[in-house]
């Protein structure tokens, strides 16, 4: 299509990289994050990719539980820094009184306070919200519990798998006839990790526009709990029970795993003018007219009649031939593929989802890159994730203007 007359080309993004010099949108926003192992250590390395200063609050001696947590690369843990890049690490014995002023210190110059212990912790420890938002009316906390602070449930510890459990995801994950199965990954911290994430962000947008911090509380349990969406929508509003269906979609056929000649395929029509499309591209132009299959509803309602004619086409042919065929015609397809192959995906390479960083330890290290694509502000990977305590004398000497003698005296004390 012809540009309009009179409209100049939108400069591309790196030309306006060098036009001005780019700040991180959170460039300048302090966090001082208490959490450890995932959902709150996710979302703090989300805000550290986006320019804040990231104070990891570590247990002198131990750190992080996944700092132990094998395999080991150069000794550090590879999980521990999976999600901690860009953070820096300083560890406080937050059970001695002189580590409890260090932390309250801290807060009082600190935009962000991040924390996971169970409900009624940081109460006991004097450090909850009633008391931090007289002592810093800026600043935005937020906490992180499994199943939230209130409610009947609210005293229970939160884990992934438990949570899972109790969300109806694993309800719907698996085979019919099969046990239930968890997500391959531990989603319900990291999709809580994600919503803390947001909160924060949410949070400090309002702060500007008010002038006042708030609270910010995740249960990964409603996180969980609001993925269901359609599911939920079936039973509430359908009289339906949503049950574990394998791969199929309860409302879309075809739209689930089939088998190739030589690997597994997801296939995705979500309407009739991509099941006619599809029909011709696997060379069965007659299923598009058969009275049982030509509608959205038909599909569904002859599902069982349906998947075997498409598994015995799709059996006839090797997968990169039936994509080739799926792509020319528009049609969603993908093969199954291996964490392997994603790790060294061509494309996710070119988009700067993967990144080296060079760690004084583990050596040069490859993480995932930041998903968030800001054009004129954009995040990056830029720093490995820390040592436990690298940056303990940095913070105290420059931040909180201690004498080095003084921060050998709390080091000799076991403070930090």
């Amino acid at each position: 299509m012809a540009r309009e007359k009179g409209r100049s080309k939108p400069a591309s993004r790196a030309a306006r990289g060098r036009s001005r010099a780019v700040r991180p949108p959170l460039a300048g926003i302090r966090v001082v994050d208490l959490t450890r192992v995932l959902a709150g250590p996710f979302c703090s390395m989300a805000l550290a990719d986006m320019g804040a200063e990231v104070i990891k609050v570590e247990e002198p001696g131990k750190g992080d539980d996944t700092r132990g947590w094998p395999p080991f690369a150069g000794g550090e843990a590879t999980y521990f820094m999976a999600v901690n890049r860009g953070k820096k690490s300083l560890t406080l014995n937050l059970k001695a009184p002189e580590g409890q002023d260090i932390l309250r210190r801290l807060i009082r110059r600190a935009d962000v306070l991040l924390e996971n212990f169970r409900p009624g912790t940081m109460e006991r420890l004097g450090f909850g919200w009633e008391r931090l938002r007289v002592e810093n009316p800026r600043l935005v906390y937020c906490s992180i519990s499994g199943f939230g602070e209130s409610g009947p449930e609210a005293s229970r510890p939160g884990y992934d798998l438990i949570v899972q459990g109790e969300s109806g995801i694993m309800d719907l994950t698996g085979f019919p006839d099969g046990p239930p199965v968890k997500v391959g990954n531990s989603i319900a911290d990291l999709v809580s990790g994600m919503a803390a994430a947001q909160g924060i962000a949410l949070a400090l947008l309002a702060r500007e526009r008010g002038g006042c911090g708030q609270k910010v509380e995740i249960g990964m349990l409603d996180v969980m709990a609001s993925l269901l969406t359609y599911q939920a929508g079936l039973y509430w509003n359908a009289g339906g029970r949503p049950a574990r269906r394998g791969n199929q979609h309860p409302s879309i056929v075809p739209y689930e795993v089939f088998q190739a000649q030589d690997a597994y395929l997801t296939l995705g029509v979500a309407n009739n003018s991509l099941w006619e499309r599809c029909c011709g591209a696997l060379g069965r132009p007659d299923l598009a007219k058969d009275p049982r299959f030509d509608t959205e509803a038909r599909r569904v309602q002859n599902r069982d009649a349906l998947i075997p004619l498409l598994n015995a086409e799709l059996g006839t042919r090797p997968a990169a031939e039936w994509l080739e065929r799926l792509d020319r015609a528009g049609v969603p397809a993908g093969r199954i593929k291996s964490v392997a192959e994603v790790c060294e995906s061509p494309h996710l390479k070119a988009r700067g989802m993967t990144v080296t960083l060079s760690h004084p330890k583990a050596g040069p290290i490859t993480v995932m890159g930041v998903p968030i694509r800001l054009w004129d502000t954009p995040g990056a990977a830029s720093a490995p994730p820390p040592l436990l305590g690298q940056h303990t004398e940095e913070i105290l000497t420059r931040l909180l203007r201690m004498p080095r003698a003084r921060v050998e005296r709390l080091r000799a004390a076991g403070a930090i």
